[in-house]
Formats: C-alpha cells, structure tokens, sequence
C-alpha cells in the first residue's frame, strides 16, 4: 500500500508512462486525421478558414498535424517537433472552431492538448525512436 502512496518513481516507470501516452495520443487522434484526407473534398468547402489561408489549406495542415505528426509521435522520431503542429491543431479547434468550450464539445480537443504539452515538456522516454538514437 505504500508503494501506491509514494511520490517516487523509476526510469523504467517514466520511460513505460511516456510509452502509453504518446501511443495512447497519437494512436487515438490518427482516425481522425486519416478520415479529413478520405474525404478531403468533401471537408474542404467546410473546414474553418485559420489564418485566411483558404478551407483547403488550412484542413491540410490540419490532415498534416493529425496524420504525419501523429505517426510521428506514434514511432518517436521527432518527438517534441511532432507535438508543436498538433498544439497548435487543438488550440484552433478548441478556441477558435470550439469557442473555448473545453467543458464541452471541445473535452476531447483540451484532453489532447494537455497530452501532447505533456510530451512537449518530458519527451518521448527511451522507448523510442529518439530515445533509441540517444537525443
């Protein structure tokens, strides 16, 4: 019972901890990606226009962050440069196409952010590809 009280932890259990979270984030956020570019078409003349780059464009980096940069983060090369897109994915969907509305509609968005802000600050763990290449 005292070990499930103590406030340590391992390496082992940090590096088995960031495992499940990047694969967890990525894994559960490719669907979506993947969904935006099978029907492209059909989402470009309805996506939110960010930055005034036009629909098509801007679902494209959409489809980037969620696709590429999860698949990314799902191996763990490019770790923390994989999660910079995807933040800036989820505060436009939660505070620009959502309204801000974390307690809401936008739960989901705001769990994801706060998972990859997390792996931004600690890193993919020695469990991957980065961690492997020792950076």
């Amino acid at each position: 019972m005292s070990k499930l009280m103590s406030t340590s932890y391992t390496t082992g259990s940090f590096n088995v901890a960031t495992l499940l979270l990047r694969l967890g984030a990525a894994g559960l956020i490719i669907p979506s990606g993947y969904d935006k570019l099978k029907h492209f078409t059909t989402y470009k003349t309805q996506f939110i226009n960010f930055l005034g780059l036009g629909m098509p464009v801007s679902l494209a980096l959409c489809i980037f962050a969620e696709l590429a940069c999860a698949l990314l983060l799902l191996i763990g090369l490019f770790s923390r440069w994989a999660t910079i897109p995807l933040i800036i994915n989820m505060v436009v969907i939660i505070f620009v196409a959502g309204k801000g509305d974390i307690f809401g509609k936008e739960g989901h968005a705001a769990l994801f952010l706060m998972s990859f802000v997390v792996l931004l600050i600690t890193g993919p763990g020695k469990i991957s590809v980065d961690g492997m290449a020792g950076k």
